[in-house]
């Protein structure tokens, strides 16, 4: 049986923890950023777990299970 290959795109944008979480990035980070205060973009850099209902399709996508 042919090895399962990892999205490209998916692992470049989610990282998962040792705990099993999946973390993304925020949006709304790359541009029209003078208009935006500065607690919300140091909120940006953080990263956010991924949203349950997402879960099952980014693990899948990244190879997993």
């Amino acid at each position: 049986m042919p090895k399962q290959k990892t999205q490209s795109a998916a692992k470049k944008r989610f990282k998962v923890t040792a705990t099993g979480k999946v973390m993304r990035r925020h949006a709304m980070r790359s541009h029209l950023l003078e208009k935006k205060s500065s607690k919300r973009k140091r909120a940006f850099r953080q990263k956010h777990e991924l949203d349950p209902s997402n879960v099952k399709s980014v693990k899948r996508l990244l190879g997993l299970r």
